[in-house]
């Protein structure tokens, strides 16, 4: 009898096919968040908002409505990505936030342009959840912090691009054929087809599940059931948390440094230069923290570098002497500090069972970033009454509470998916268990109740009747 193939988390080294998988998925992640960033240095470098007749709230709502329909694009892949495979809803993902970069070029005001943002935001927002779904059940379990940590280090590389093209490129180009340009990467969906491997975890699953899982009731259910509700509530707030500690600081960082402290475009790139160099540091430091110290430490302790440097380029400006070598060293914290983003998709990948796995990661991660639409608004508002700086700042104290909110989900370093499959499925039958025995109870107190009932108080059926009192 031939023994059962082994699955690729199961592989004792890591082989050239998990560094295939991790490659296509790290691309697709550059340039879905790239194209997602692209929109907050053309604003600055370029004539887009005098073109397009902008004002500074329709720039808000332009950077804020990507981010709210990247909860749509989530909530849609996660769900159609645990019923139809991890491979064709990336390639489909990767094509649609290609179309509304495109389109973004051929704006022609406000509303198109509107649309063309909610279309990325969309292709972004399920790219991440299918990405990290396909990383984290394919590699084993003891460089699975690693690879989600390398995955999310493509934010970093992201941030770099969007820095050349929105502050060099951009000014040379133009706004336009930026965006047309940035759609190119859809031309990687030919390779992913030919080359890239489905997850087998999901493939077992989908062989051995009674049904497969429609609708999104029945992923909310089961994700809100007593098994995992727990589980979703304490993950959304952790990612709810560490997502505004880095919105704040993201889509108005350029405009501060260039506009409200008077650096020039190149000091600015500069600066974000450094982040993003910090950024690099932190993803690869933090996946070999949380595989060999844990998840949660490692979490925690980013958080608290990340927090200080916010505190240090924003409302300790002066502190740090301006532009100086100080204020860069801050940069770098800031950008170390990102690393725990490295955290969230093996997280994630590990408290959720196969069945909803990628419909989670759409969901929580997504929704997280879905309701940073706020972020652009509140940063405009609490400017226009203490200052720029301040606005930003707010982004330290949600990373401290980030930090110290996932202590609430359990330490999962070195978890076999299969264990979670197990662990959920234990957890469902325990439910389905209690609630046969409660029905039990039920009846027998019924039946109880039948048989002490007086004689003359059953109706036909069996039912008792109860009696009216004929005292007044």
């Amino acid at each position: 009898m031939t023994a059962p193939a082994r699955l690729l988390s199961e592989y004792e080294d890591v082989q050239p096919i998990h560094r295939r998988i991790l490659a296509f998925s790290f691309i697709g992640w550059i340039f879905d968040f790239y194209d997602l960033l692209l929109l907050s240095f053309v604003v600055a470098s370029t004539s887009l908002t005098k073109d397009l007749a902008l004002s500074a709230y329709d720039v808000s709502v332009l950077l804020g409505t990507a981010l709210a329909f990247t909860a749509v694009g989530g909530l849609a892949a996660g769900a159609l990505a645990d019923r139809f495979g991890r491979k064709p809803l990336l390639m489909i993902t990767i094509l649609v936030y290609c179309v509304g970069t495109l389109f973004s070029g051929l704006a022609t005001g406000m509303w198109t342009l509107l649309a063309s943002r909610a279309i990325t935001g969309m292709g972004v927002g399920g790219e991440w959840a299918v990405a990290h779904a396909l990383v984290g059940e394919t590699v084993p379990p003891h460089v699975r912090g690693r690879y989600g940590s390398y995955l999310q280090s493509g934010a970093a590389f992201a941030r770099f691009f969007a820095t050349i093209v929105g502050n060099f490129l951009a000014p040379w180009i133009g706004w336009r054929a930026s965006f047309m340009v940035s759609a190119l990467p859809a031309l990687m969906v030919v390779l992913i087809r030919r080359q890239m491997p489905e997850s087998d975890v999901w493939l077992a699953h989908r062989a051995t599940a009674a049904k497969p899982a429609v609708g999104y009731g029945n992923l909310l259910g089961q994700m809100l059931g007593p098994a995992l509700r727990k589980t979703t509530t304490v993950a959304m707030m952790v990612t709810t948390f560490n997502m505004a500690a880095y919105w704040f600081k993201t889509i108005w960082l350029p405009t501060y440094f260039h506009q409200i402290r008077g650096l020039s475009l190149d000091q600015s790139a500069s600066l974000l230069f450094m982040d993003q160099v910090g950024s690099v540091v932190g993803y690869v430091g933090f996946g070999y923290a949380s595989d060999f110290f844990g998840r949660r430490p490692s979490f925690t302790g980013f958080s608290i570098i990340k927090a200080i440097g916010l505190i240090m380029v924003t409302l300790g400006w002066g502190l740090a002497n301006g532009y100086s070598p100080t204020l860069f060293a801050f940069m770098f914290l800031v950008g170390v500090g990102e690393g725990n983003w490295g955290c969230i998709g093996p997280l994630l990948n590990e408290v959720f069972p196969t069945s909803v796995r990628a419909a989670a990661l759409g969901i929580i991660y997504n929704v997280s970033r879905g309701v940073q639409f706020l972020a652009p608004v509140a940063i405009t508002f609490v400017a226009a009454r203490s200052s720029f700086g301040a606005g930003i700042a707010l982004a330290a104290p949600f990373a401290l509470l980030a930090g110290a909110s996932v202590w609430a989900l359990p330490e999962t370093k070195g978890v076999r998916l299969t264990e979670t499959e197990r662990g959920a499925s234990a957890e469902r039958r325990t439910s389905s268990s209690a609630s046969r025995d409660l029905l039990e109870r039920v009846g027998e107190l019924q039946d109880a109740a039948i048989v002490a009932a007086p004689a003359g108080d059953l109706d036909a059926d069996g039912k008792t009747i109860r009696r009216e009192s004929r005292g007044h």
